[in-house]
């Protein structure tokens, strides 16, 4: 008599609401950073001083500036910048950090020693403190604004690079394919790169939204991208001078802001789950 042995199920696990909606609203953000025409068909530079300071409607969703432009679309127009600083940024922090991080951990001995030392010393500054100082040296603009954001973030990661690679490195296929007589570089590229940054994807997915935050501060202050762009910091400088009389033209952009890097950050959560338990 045979015995009929149940399968094993496989269930499959549906992404959190949470995760649905942080798609939702990346999704929209490309959309508005690669093509802002399908979103709004207004000009982000087009006056209309018959229409300046209205509050939300139908015709405006995000009301008008006291030019008349149409807010909405700027904060459209704006996400290319928005999005292209924190994408610029954290590509910009991560090729520093892993060269300082991978120099650090792989010659050792002083080379370590005074690489650990110059980190420690960054890390212990605010990074935002950092990023003044850059512009304080370079001046603002949008390319100014990465390379600050950039060399900020920078410390922190290369202090995680090192770590990763320092316990990698450890690791038994290290040692075995170093034993089969691979090269020292190709024992790097194939075996110990790969598996010193694939826990580091997901904290680069939460660099861009961080980024887009300090970009967005440092524009507010002044600091960042110059009138008339309509980056979403310089928004938020331009609107602050009717705050208590037009309140859309600080709270919207400000929303937007916040929504970005909450569903930027929620979906790097996410990976980071999905690859640590991929891992095991």
């Amino acid at each position: 008599m045979s015995t009929l042995t149940p399968a094993r199920s496989r269930t499959t696990r549906l992404p959190s609401t949470g995760t649905v909606l942080s798609l939702l609203v990346v999704a929209f953000v490309v959309t508005a950073a690669l093509a802002p025409g399908l979103l709004t068909g207004h000009s982000p530079t087009a006056i209309d001083l018959r229409s300046t300071l209205e509050s939300p409607s139908w015709a405006h969703p995000f009301g008008t500036d006291d030019a008349g432009r149409d807010l909405f679309t700027r904060v459209v127009h704006g996400a290319r910048e928005s999005l292209g600083i924190g994408l610029g940024a954290t590509a910009l922090a991560f090729v520093i950090a892993i060269g300082l991080g991978f120099t650090a951990a792989l010659a050792g001995g002083v080379v370590d020693a005074a690489i650990t030392r110059v980190l420690e010393v960054a890390f212990a500054f605010p990074a935002l403190l950092l990023a003044l100082l850059v512009i304080a040296v370079r001046g603002p603009s949008l390319a100014t604004s990465i390379v600050a954001v950039g060399i900020g973030s920078a410390p922190g990661y290369a202090r995680m690079i090192r770590g990763q690679v320092l316990a990698v490195r450890q690791a038994g296929f290290i040692e075995a394919a170093a034993a089969l007589g691979h090269r020292r570089f190709t024992v790097i590229r194939r075996h110990l790169f790969p598996n010193a940054m694939r826990p580091l994807v997901a904290v680069a997915t939460l660099g861009v939204g961080q980024s887009i935050v300090w970009a967005s501060a440092l524009s507010f202050l002044g600091l960042g991208v110059a009138p008339p762009s309509s980056e979403w910091g310089a928004l938020l400088d331009a609107g602050r001078l009717h705050i208590t009389t037009s309140w859309w033209l600080e709270i919207l952009p400000g929303v937007v802001i916040v929504l970005v890097a909450i569903s930027v950050t929620s979906l790097g959560r996410t990976l980071q789950h999905r690859l640590g338990g991929a891992a095991r």
